[in-house]
């Protein structure tokens, strides 16, 4: 799941007007922005199998701090108790935290069983839809285009940037997630790791697309 998650952000814009598309976006990635930095640090690890699924070809093998259920409920928490603290806005603060935690659920969806529920817990989960191709184009398109749309209808361009910059980011999104679902597996872990460190990028962007659009709603 990688689209999916910024169909989230872009669509939590609708229920927090007040809070930037940036922060949404960061919300909505914030578990896996985590996770390659702690594959350069050697607390997960994860290991390259391109045969694994029909989608991904990664092997999950060891990723309690980012991905299991209570650390995503933990993350979501934190995340949303400093967002109130440094800018009170409660609406914003429980909508980012609910988006934290959404990264996990929608993981769910398409991950093999390799999604533990606590950390140090032999129970896993996953329903597995990356055995299919065109299921997962289904989902995670049809997630980020509903996103995509409330944020244009929550939103207004304030001059060409708040226009253009979005649009060529959501086709810079679809075109990133063709290439991963498409493309070579990535040659080693730590190239994997820098490449997901990229991500902070899109997050800028989400910033800069939103200071130059207001909400409608």
């Amino acid at each position: 799941m990688f689209i999916g998650h910024f169909g989230v952000g872009f669509g939590a814009k609708a229920a927090a007007p007040k809070t930037s598309l940036g922060t949404l976006f960061l919300a909505s990635q914030f578990v896996d922005l985590l996770w390659p930095t702690l594959l350069l640090v050697g607390a997960e690890r994860v290991r390259i199998a391109p045969d694994i699924t029909r989608v991904t070809p990664l092997d999950f093998e060891f990723y309690p701090i980012s991905h299991s259920l209570v650390a995503a409920i933990g993350w979501g928490m934190l995340f949303a108790l400093g967002y109130q603290g440094t800018k009170r806005y409660p609406r914003g603060a429980s909508v980012l935290g609910l988006t934290v935690v959404s990264h996990w659920l929608l993981d769910l969806i398409v991950h093999r069983p390799d999604l533990p529920l606590v950390p140090g817990s032999g129970v896993k989960v996953g329903l597995g839809l990356w055995s299919s191709l065109p299921g997962t184009l289904i989902v995670e398109m049809g997630i980020f285009v509903a996103g995509a749309v409330l944020y244009l209808r929550n939103t207004r361009a304030r001059n060409a940037i708040g226009k253009w910059a979005l649009w060529v980011l959501i086709i810079f999104l679809v075109a990133v997630s063709l290439s991963n679902l498409f493309g070579p597996p990535p040659p080693n872990v730590k190239t994997l790791a820098w490449v997901g460190q990229s991500q902070w990028l899109l997050i800028l962007w989400g910033y800069w697309v939103d200071r130059h659009r207001r909400a409608v709603c």
